[in-house]
């Protein structure tokens, strides 16, 4: 009787690892794998060919995943000495929501400030897209950059290989790849 207790029991552990590990939503994978990265640095450049981009594509492009808890990471994106870029990730309870922090070295609001959308569709655990929000657009309408009411930000995860940054719209697209395999200073 006790080896097949033995058995019973290793199957029913075995069954609820298999269980958490199936359960886990790609949002929740996503946002697994981005917290894999806290702490770290790494560079970037640009894989988009609009023209719009040359002066990205002439800067160094460097981001650093930190300021990380259970429900928030916090990236700064710098852009050659601009440091006033910082992306946010949050879980909501429901979605992923992306935010672009926007300040000058003081610390100061500067420009579009919190501007961003949450998850739509439930994404995969490489990729999340986030559309633009109502709050975004009437920010965007109020500030004359009509253009940005249809934006689309996504960002994607290839572990040990790339992140990926990218805005999207009608017309427009704006990649951004960091290299995953060399981490680097800030």
């Amino acid at each position: 009787m006790k080896p097949y207790l033995a058995l019973i029991s290793a199957l029913v552990l075995s069954a609820c690892a298999t269980t958490s590990a199936v359960s886990l939503s790609p949002q929740d994978a996503f946002f697994a794998r981005l917290s894999a990265l806290c702490g770290q640095t790494f560079e970037g450049r640009v894989v988009s060919d609009d023209p719009a981009d040359e002066s990205f594509r002439s800067q160094r492009l460097v981001m650093q995943v930190r300021d990380c808890s259970a429900d928030e990471i916090g990236i700064p994106f710098d852009v050659g000495a601009d440091r006033s870029r910082r992306w946010v990730i949050t879980r909501t309870g429901t979605a992923l929501r992306l935010k672009h922090d926007h300040r000058d070295e003081a610390g100061e609001i500067h420009g579009y400030h919190m501007y961003g959308g949450d998850t739509a569709e439930p994404g995969t655990a490489e990729r999340q897209a986030f559309p633009v929000d109502q709050e975004s657009i009437d920010q965007f309408i109020a500030g004359g950059a009509q253009v940005s009411t249809t934006n689309v930000w996504a960002m994607e995860i290839r572990p040990g290989q790339t992140f990926v940054y990218e805005l999207s719209r009608p017309g427009r697209l704006f990649r951004v790849e960091f290299d995953l395999t060399r981490p680097v200073a800030r």
